[in-house]
């Protein structure tokens, strides 16, 4: 008799267990995760709207705002959670440009390829001058750059001033791969991964003790702009350096208009041909006509939240995002509106199969970091604190996954956390190895730099990055002129929003978070500047560059 009471009672169980257990991942989720992700993808039709309709999406810009209010309706049409904006306080003005029309007029006729440096002014209307090339003294003392615009006062004015030698940029005969190959992500992501180790600097020159501290080049900068200001030059031109009419522009680094005048930067190709006809002696006469706009409400930027609510665990919490703001000489496709497309199709997905989380799923969609993952930390720093000085849901954070690599195929993750940490992860992973995805490594670093999983690392979280193939990224599109929608690979992406869904469903339905450092092994938090630290609307901050850590991606650098 006890034996059938207890079969009875098990299938009893069994019957009111099975609807859950399929609903929740019993058996065939990941099939179904992966039909979702392949077959009825939103993906690049999220990247349309993101791209095409609100790009660029340059911090504290009404594009960004657009983007982010869109992004809240969709998720809610979608059925998440919560959905909102979040402020903070960027601290600068927001920026666009609207117009920008570069051309040679004399010796030759012909448009020139340019873009607008940020958070600089418009052209009084349309402006035609001669152009006048001026070359710094390297590494100058501060009498040396004193001594160098003395002589150049009476040149400048009136004149489009190009600044610098035109960049030799070599044919490269042997252009980067776009895939990793087996052996490369073995190396970064296997159970026998190397470490990262850094370039080997150039060595430093001595410097004579006797000689005059050079000038940093932010104080070359900042004065030579004043100087271009005050000796009434029209505009500056830039050499953007790069092959292919490829051009990073970024910013003005005071993100004052008034302390700056109109600068573009322009091809290497056509800074190139101007540099050679002057040098013959001839006049080039140039045309320009630049209209920006600034936006006082940019100074208040904002965060874009939205969620899966949990069960049993709910005020536990997984995240997965990108950053939604962008440089503005594209439409930011893989920098980074892919990242967050594939962040809020994983969630789709997921919200789509009704699948019940134990833990709170939230998507979050930073802006701020190209400025230096400001709005993901103003985000950490509120919601959850620090190692040093957490909040009271600082335990209860289970793992930030982070993508902003581009277009290609996950290869591997970084989780910030003992190796233990990294053996789930490698876990959680194995389902997708004949994808192409080879595994997990654990890392100590809590330097913040390369992207916004390294906020989360930095507080002593456990912050995700997902190693990517580069495919185009860091050859053509990374902060260029490049990137747009045509350079989305829609397999790809489709693939990692199905990786991610999986695995923040796998770490949300775990009975234990993911493990974390021991008190006596957490790594030590670099040292703070005051500069480093944004806040919550209503402080006020200024941002600064990132640090050197290339946990996701290399250093962004400034022009």
């Amino acid at each position: 008799m006890p034996n059938r009471r207890v079969i009875a009672l098990s299938l009893v169980l069994s019957l009111f267990c099975a609807p859950i257990l399929a609903q929740n991942g019993g058996g065939d989720l990941l099939a179904r995760i992966r039909k979702e992700a392949m077959d009825r993808s939103q993906i690049m039709k999220t990247m349309h709207m993101l791209t095409d309709v609100y790009g660029p999406r340059l911090t504290g810009s009404p594009n960004h705002k657009a983007a982010a209010d869109w992004a809240v309706k969709q998720m809610t049409a979608w059925g998440l959670s919560n959905a909102h904006l979040e402020p903070w306080d960027f601290g600068h003005p927001g920026w666009l440009n609207e117009r920008l029309t570069a051309h040679i007029i004399s010796p030759v006729k012909d448009p020139l390829v340019c873009e607008v440096l940020s958070w600089t002014p418009s052209t009084k209307g349309t402006v035609q001058a001669k152009a006048l090339q001026i070359v710094l003294p390297d590494r100058p003392s501060q009498q040396q750059l004193t001594d160098f615009f003395n002589a150049q006062k009476s040149r400048v004015r009136g004149r489009i001033v190009l600044v610098g030698k035109h960049t030799i940029v070599p044919i490269n005969l042997n252009p980067p791969p776009k895939r990793n190959t087996e052996e490369q992500v073995q190396q970064r992501f296997g159970p026998n991964a190397r470490p990262f180790a850094f370039p080997t600097p150039s060595p430093t020159p001595t410097p004579d003790p006797n000689a005059p501290k050079p000038l940093t080049n932010a104080q070359i900068a900042e004065q030579l702009d004043l100087f271009l200001r005050d000796n009434g030059a029209l505009v500056r031109v830039n050499d953007a350096g790069r092959e292919f009419r490829q051009i990073r522009a970024f910013n003005n680094r005071t993100f004052d208009v008034n302390k700056a005048v109109p600068t573009v930067v322009m091809s290497n190709e056509d800074y190139g041909r101007i540099t050679r006809i002057l040098a013959d002696g001839t006049d080039v006469v140039l045309e320009f006509n630049i209209v920006n706009r600034v936006y006082p409400e940019g100074t208040t930027s904002y965060n874009t939240v939205a969620e899966i609510p949990g069960t049993d665990k709910t005020d536990e919490v997984i995240m997965l995002g990108g950053h939604l703001d962008s440089w503005h000489a594209a439409t930011g496709a893989t920098d980074n509106a892919i990242g967050c497309a594939i962040m809020m199709e994983a969630a789709r997905i997921l919200q789509g199969l009704g699948v019940k989380p134990r833990r709170t799923i939230r998507v979050a969609l930073w802006s701020g970091e190209e400025e230096g993952l400001l709005g993901s930390q103003v985000y950490v720093k509120q919601h959850f604190g620090s190692f040093e000085s957490p909040k009271a849901d600082y335990e209860k954070f289970g793992g930030y996954f982070n993508i902003d690599s581009g277009t290609g195929l996950v290869r591997g993750a970084g989780v910030f956390g003992p190796p233990e940490a990294a053996a789930i992860m490698r876990e959680i992973l194995e389902p997708f190895k004949a994808d192409g995805v080879v595994g997990a490594v654990a890392t100590k670093s809590r330097n913040l730099g390369g992207s916004d999983n390294t906020s989360f690392s930095q507080a002593g979280l456990p912050g995700i990055g997902m190693g990517q193939d580069p495919i185009e990224y860091n050859s053509n599109t990374w902060h260029t002129n490049l990137d747009t929608y045509e350079r989305i690979l829609e397999d790809d992406v489709k693939k990692d929003a199905m990786v991610v869904a999986w695995s923040a469903y796998e770490l949300a339905i775990r009975d234990n978070l993911l493990p974390r450092f021991a008190t006596n092994d957490m790594p030590a938090k670099p040292a703070e500047t005051a500069t480093t630290q944004p806040s919550a609307t209503p402080q006020r901050t200024v941002p600064t560059k990132k640090s050197e850590n290339k946990t996701t991606k290399p250093r962004r650098h400034r022009r």
